[in-house]
């Protein structure tokens, strides 16, 4: 699935370079479910964002099946984004004056061209979510939890190979937490998907089969 081999990454901030990685080695095999945590500004938004193919290494190479993320077109990368990779994160990111609905339509633009057939599979991605009857519901409508089920949908819809969650649970209570884990948990055992996640809080990183710590840029496997 990833290959991450002598990863670099460095930032110029206020005339001084910064290296948010710092020679990465990771390997993700594909199904795993994986924590990722460390302290704020240790790396790991950028380590998410070589994962997501929305950024490139400033040296090193992110293998992705059989693609080196790093050396590939702009157009290539934005069609693994479309086709291959889910993003979940903290803030929800739903476009206030779209339904629930269109929110997770959204997702299929680029790849579906059948309009009729976008609407379909995003009233199923929500029924999948146990939000059928918020379809038509715009996010000032719905809860907080209820907003991230939409964001988990609009993900999902794709039926991406990769879930990448940043964050799922930050902004929610912890009876809202607990939903929104059991309900990646369900996808990423019934789907197979291969999902991982940047958190906080340690008791839900606890529940990933694998966990990481980055900080300094630097990754260690945590037991």
């Amino acid at each position: 699935m990833y290959e991450l081999a002598s990863v670099t990454k460095t930032y110029q901030h206020q005339g001084r370079s910064v290296r948010a990685l710092d020679g990465v080695d990771l390997t993700i095999r594909p199904g795993e479910m994986v924590a990722i945590q460390g302290p704020t500004g240790g790396g790991k938004s950028t380590l998410l964002q070589m994962l997501g193919a929305l950024d490139r290494p400033s040296s090193g190479s992110v293998h992705f099946g059989g693609d080196d993320l790093a050396r590939l077109s702009g157009s290539r990368l934005g069609r693994i984004r479309a086709t291959e990779i889910g993003f979940v994160f903290q803030n929800f990111n739903l476009i206030p004056t779209l339904t629930a609905a269109q929110n997770v339509e959204t997702a299929l633009v680029v790849t579906d061209g059948d309009r009729a057939g976008r609407a379909e599979k995003a009233r199923q991605a929500l029924a999948d979510v146990g939000l059928a009857e918020r379809a038509d519901h715009l996010p000032s409508e719905l809860s907080g939890g209820q907003q991230q089920r939409v964001a988990i949908a609009r993900a999902l819809v794709k039926r991406p190979s990769v879930l990448l969650a940043d964050e799922p649970t930050g902004n929610l209570d912890e009876a809202m937490r607990d939903d929104i884990m059991g309900l990646l948990e369900r996808q990423w055992g019934d789907v197979g998907l291969t999902l991982i996640m940047v958190t906080h809080d340690s008791s839900l990183a606890r529940r990933a089969q694998r966990r990481l710590r980055i900080d300094h840029g630097r990754v260690t496997e945590l037991t």
